[in-house]
């Protein structure tokens, strides 16, 4: 991200009245995903959401870039080929973010679980068995075997259970398989670096968040600016729809079919546990609870990252982690690692969100497929210009389905592709520096050119990619101070993300700009702290600013399960159309 260039991020009065060949509704990861593709095709393109970039499921997967191994069983051979090759891709394409993940399923039988993946191949519903060795072993050869386009990792290998991993796993445990994923540290990152290298492409692009649309009438959209309340309107030759979970609503108000779509949410948690962390080296344990249930659970920054639940959801607004379900986490936990223990007290940061899954009568929510498809809702007599929706999906095959869905736009705009996104590099993960030494090479050199420390200089390499060499100069200019209450940020650090990378709310800050919030790693008074920037970069009176620390001490508290001291708020910082926080947009990305 070039510090210099113009700004993608805009406010809806900055595009009142100017037409664009296509607008986006929803900035999640597949519509930021059409809007890079499109962009890049020279199609001049409008993506707006009413919460934040990624606010809603983008920014609360398993942060897994993976095939889907288990998909294997219902018999979706092409949805794990094209996720494999895709995970593939994303680890050439993003490599600052997205890394090899080391991944270990514990095996206690030899021949359990063939009879329950041959029904569930068949369509059947089976009673729960835990999956042996030989059905894994089958699985694993058929995941190398689609995975193998643009493979830059090992194949599977199966072994008897390690001295460590016997005081790790459950007795029962008698052997290991090892196979390898991904997983991605920050995607809220990546859908920005994917917003800015669209207007790179094409500066006539803008993107807009908290930006509603309320209607279109012949080929005139109408938006309003969820802060100002502010309506103005554009024009469009086509919609694309990528609201997710939202998806019937949208097509509902824009004059299109329904229903499509269903949700089911996903509860995670992040936990404080350093025996468990040391214990799994690196690896992911993916294993099934006695229920039956897949779970995951890997080392995360300096934390661990446990996953996940998946209950049928009927409103996506209206969700949250439920005590329940932190209860059944841990209790899994307990069952898989029994020389460990487990409490509330561990966990530091929980989320949830809700995967829009095409709508389906299957018995368990499990079942229902995760691929994705492209619908047209052509004109029709109250709206002139087609609608193009995105329905399924899941995070890693974002670039597929957006490149499908492109396609469509493309024909119905009556234009060609000129460029594929398949081997371009995102954001900081172009001209990466490759193996230990000229890593090391390129870290001195950040060091050297801003004048900051190594290790530094090593942390912006690590968050930031490539883009770090060009960013690192910024931030000494303005004096790289580390923030007092949390020091793996700096004071120019946090005010250089607040005014170039769209932020309207102090939630858009902590909680999707920064990994301070889900590393546990936010107290009261390092909010205060950033607060107190954010008031100044974006130039927040006391009252506003006040506000935004209530709000967003409210979100962590509630939403995220963080231990934080409730925050006053004043009742005139803000106007009165500002949503308050009970339906704050941050789980619902249109």
């Amino acid at each position: 991200m070039s510090t210099t260039s113009a700004l993608p991020f805009v406010r809806p009065a900055a595009v009142a009245g100017r037409h664009f060949s296509t607008v986006i509704v929803g900035a999640g990861i597949n519509g930021v995903g059409v809007f890079r593709d499109l962009s890049l095709q020279g199609v001049d393109c409008l993506i707006v959401d009413k919460g934040d970039f990624s606010a809603g499921a983008s920014s609360a997967p398993s942060r897994m870039i993976h095939g889907g191994l288990r998909y294997l069983e219902s018999g979706s051979f092409s949805l794990v080929a094209e996720a494999t090759r895709e995970r593939n891709l994303l680890l050439r394409n993003a490599p600052h973010l997205v890394q090899p993940l080391k991944t270990v399923v514990p095996l206690s039988s030899f021949f359990g679980g063939l009879m329950s993946s041959a029904l569930k191949f068949l369509g059947r519903t089976p009673p729960q068995r835990t999956r042996g060795l030989l059905a894994v072993a089958t699985g694993l050869r058929l995941y190398d075997l689609l995975g193998r386009r643009q493979r830059v990792m090992p194949n599977h290998r199966i072994s008897r259970v390690q001295p460590a991993d016997r005081q790790l796993f459950r007795a029962a445990v008698r052997w290991t398989a090892t196979f390898f994923d991904a997983w991605i540290s920050h995607p809220e990152w990546l859908v920005l670096e994917l917003v800015r290298d669209a207007c790179r492409d094409q500066p006539r692009s803008a993107a807009a968040n908290h930006c509603r649309v309320m209607g279109c009438a012949g080929k005139t959209l109408t938006l309003r600016d969820e802060t100002t309340g502010e309506v103005v309107q554009v024009t469009a030759d086509a919609v694309v729809n990528a609201s997710g979970a939202w998806l019937d609503r949208s097509t509902a108000l824009l004059g299109g079919a329904v229903p499509r779509v269903m949700g089911t949410k996903g509860s995670h948690l992040v936990l404080d546990h350093p025996a468990l962390r040391d214990a799994l080296q690196g690896r992911m344990a993916y294993f099934e609870a006695l229920d039956g249930r897949v779970c995951i659970v890997y080392p995360f920054l300096d934390r661990v990252l446990v996953g996940s639940t998946d209950i049928p959801v009927d409103d996506p607004d209206q969700i949250a982690t439920e005590p329940a379900e932190v209860d059944y986490l841990l209790e899994v936990l307990g069952e898989v690692f029994p020389n460990l223990s487990f409490g509330r007290k561990d966990v530091v940061y929980t989320y949830v969100g809700v995967r829009p899954l095409a709508r389906s009568d299957a018995d368990k929510p499990g079942q229902i497929s995760r691929d994705h498809s492209v619908v047209i809702d052509p004109p029709s007599p109250a709206r002139d210009i087609p609608v193009v929706g995105l329905v399924g999906g899941k995070w890693t095959t974002f670039r597929a389905l957006a490149e499908e869905a492109t396609n469509e736009v493309l024909h119905l705009l009556g234009r060609e592709r000129t460029a594929s996104t398949r081997q371009l590099p995102i954001g900081g993960g172009s001209g990466m520096p490759q193996g230990g030494q000229a890593t090391e090479h390129f870290i001195e050199r950040i060091a050297r050119d801003a004048g900051l420390a190594r290790e530094r200089a090593q942390a912006l390499l690590r968050r930031y990619g490539s883009e770090a060499l060009r960013m690192a100069p910024h931030f000494k200019v303005a004096g790289d101070v580390p923030l007092q209450h949390a020091p793996d940020y700096s004071a120019a650090e946090v005010a250089w993300l607040c005014t170039e990378t769209g932020v309207i709310h102090l939630d858009d800050l902590v909680i999707r700009r920064t990994l301070l919030a889900i590393r546990g790693l936010v107290t009261d008074a390092a909010l205060a702290e950033m607060a107190g920037i954010a008031a100044e970069a974006l130039g927040w009176d006391a009252g506003r600013e006040r506000q935004e620390l209530h709000n967003c001490t409210t979100a962590l508290r509630e939403r995220h399960g963080v231990r934080l001291a409730p925050a006053a708020p004043d009742s005139d910082a803000v106007p009165a159309f500002h949503a308050p926080l009970t339906t704050h947009p941050a789980l619902s990305p249109t």
